[in-house]
């Protein structure tokens, strides 16, 4: 579990096929800032853009760590093929402060940039949303963004899903991979976990309040 408040900005330097088909995923390293790996054991839980990897081996005195990636998780994450920067968060701790909001670690779609102009000392960061995803989409509800935990300022519904707005302050932008999206770029999305919740047990209610009729008794 996480709370999409990203701490520090790492970097996948290699990006290496674990097979020689497309079946088979590809392990990476990631560099880490200088002190993030001081309290990372093997077998730990890291968010990378929002998806959550497992550490399957470390070197603190270089600052780096491997995990690997099945070719499922790529097909449907953004960022995680190839070397580049990505955001960073450790696993939620008991004790620690819910700065953002509850975050699964598991990518439930990808969104793609439509706009990102500056407005006073912000930018509005506008997305395209999938029809899947729309629903879970709220005036000022939570959204995770390339695991980055944002608030939702404005939407619109149209045939392909919707289109929403966030508000980008510089202190966000200095300390996360989001200052670096352009015009047409794909970003891992994932929706509020209570939305989920809310919509499934209001499915359910459905389904309950109609009882299935007897069949007719007959050949």
């Amino acid at each position: 579990m996480f709370t999409g408040i990203v701490s520090a900005i790492g970097r996948i330097v290699d990006a290496r096929a674990l097979g020689q088909d497309p079946a088979h995923g590809k392990r990476l390293v990631v560099q880490a800032p200088a002190g993030f790996l001081a309290d990372v054991a093997t077998g730990d839980s890291i968010a990378l853009n929002g998806a959550c990897m497992t550490v399957t081996s470390l070197d603190s005195a270089l600052g780096q760590f491997t995990i690997d990636v099945s070719a499922e998780s790529l097909a449907r994450t953004a960022g995680l093929a190839a070397a580049g920067p990505v955001n960073l968060e450790k696993a939620l701790r008991a004790h620690d402060r819910l700065g953002g909001h509850l975050v699964s670690g598991h990518v439930d779609g990808l969104g793609s940039v439509l706009e990102f102009v500056p407005v006073g000392e912000s930018w509005r960061l506008r997305l395209q949303a999938p029809r899947e995803l729309a629903r879970f989409v709220a005036y000022k509800g939570s959204i995770t963004v390339n695991g980055v935990s944002l608030t939702v300022n404005q939407i619109a519904d149209d045939w392909s899903g919707c289109a929403f707005d966030i508000n980008l302050i510089p202190h966000t932008l200095e300390n996360t991979t989001l200052g670096s999206l352009k015009t047409g770029d794909r970003v891992n999305l994932e929706v509020d976990l209570i939305a989920r919740y809310v919509e499934r047990m209001l499915g359910a209610g459905a389904a309950s309040a109609s009882p299935v009729q007897p069949r007719p008794e007959g050949p």
